[in-house]
C-alpha cells in the first residue's frame, strides 16, 4: 500500500512539475499578445499639419499614426532616407533614424505624434519613411510611405535677351513662388575679364529689389535694366539671388552678350 502511495505521488509531482514549466514557457511567448497594430499613418507639411505627401527643405515634417499594442510599446522608430537623389552644390544626403521611447509612448495604445525638421541643404526630391513600432516581448510592426522634399523657393518661365546692343537695356522675367514669402531679390552683372577699349569703362551692376516683391509668395519678377553705351562688348554673367522671410535663399546664374552695335 505505501509502495502504491509513494508511486502516486512521484507522479503527482511529475504532472505539478509538467504544468509549471508549460505554464512558464506560455508566459515568456503568450500567443494572446499580437503585434503592435499601426493605423491611419500621416505625414506631410508641418506647419499646417498637412496629410498631404510633402515638406520643404528648412522646414519640418508632422507626422502622426495610431497604435494599437497589446503587449505594450518598448520603442518607436522613423527612418528618413533618399531615393538615389545626388546632392549639388553646397548640399549634403540626408538620412535619419530617430528612436522614441518616451514614457508618453511606452503604454499600450499611444498615439505617435512628432515633428521633424529637415535641413535646409538636402537635394529635393522623394524620400522614403518607415516607421516602425517594437513591443516589450519584442514582436515588430512597420509601415512605410514617401514624402517629396521640395525647395522653398523655386522660379519657372525664365527669360533674358540673349544678346543687347549698349546704351539700351536687357529685359529679364520669370515667375517666383516662395513659400515663405519673398523678402528680397538681389541681382548681380559683371563682365569676363573684357578688354577696354578707348571711351570705354568697365560696368558692374548690382541691385537689391523689394519693392513689388516684398512678402509676396507668388510673383513675376519682370525688370529692365540699362546698359551703360561705354559698357565694353563681350558675354556678362548674371546671378539671381532670391532670399525669402525665413532666411532661405535661391541662387540662379546666366549669361547675355553685350553688343557695340
Amino acid at each position: 500500500m505505501k509502495t502504491i502511495m509513494k508511486t502516486n505521488l512521484k507522479f503527482l509531482a511529475i504532472v505539478a512539475f509538467l504544468g509549471l514549466f508549460t505554464q512558464s514557457c506560455s508566459d515568456n511567448d503568450d500567443p494572446s499578445f499580437a503585434a503592435p497594430v499601426i493605423s491611419n499613418f500621416e505625414y506631410g507639411e508641418g506647419d499646417d499639419h498637412s496629410t498631404e505627401a510633402y515638406a520643404y527643405k528648412g522646414g519640418d515634417i508632422h507626422l502622426e499614426a495610431d497604435i494599437h499594442a497589446e503587449g505594450t510599446v518598448e520603442s518607436i522608430t522613423l527612418i528618413i532616407h533618399a531615393h538615389d537623389l545626388t546632392p549639388g552644390d553646397g548640399e549634403v544626403e540626408w538620412d535619419l533614424e530617430q528612436s522614441y521611447s518616451d514614457s508618453k509612448y511606452q503604454v499600450i495604445n499611444p498615439t505617435f505624434h512628432e515633428h521633424v525638421e529637415v535641413p535646409s541643404n538636402i537635394p529635393a526630391g522623394e524620400y522614403h519613411i518607415e516607421l516602425i513600432v517594437t513591443d516589450k516581448l519584442g514582436n515588430s510592426t512597420e509601415v512605410d510611405g514617401h514624402i517629396d522634399i521640395m525647395d522653398p523657393i523655386t522660379i519657372d518661365e525664365f527669360s533674358i535677351d540673349e544678346s543687347v546692343v549698349r546704351g539700351s537695356d536687357v529685359h529679364i522675367e520669370f515667375m517666383i513662388a516662395a513659400i515663405n514669402g519673398i523678402h528680397n531679390i538681389s541681382v548681380d552683372i559683371h563682365g569676363h575679364d573684357l578688354p577696354l577699349e578707348p571711351g570705354e569703362v568697365e560696368w558692374d551692376f548690382e541691385k537689391t529689389y523689394e519693392e513689388g516683391y516684398h512678402e509676396e509668395t507668388e510673383v513675376e519678377f519682370h525688370e529692365h535694366i540699362d546698359v551703360p553705351a561705354t559698357a565694353p562688348a563681350g558675354e556678362y554673367h548674371v546671378s539671381f539671388t532670391i532670399e525669402d522671410e525665413d532666411g532661405n535663399t535661391f541662387e540662379y546664374e546666366t549669361h547675355f552678350d553685350v553688343t557695340a552695335s
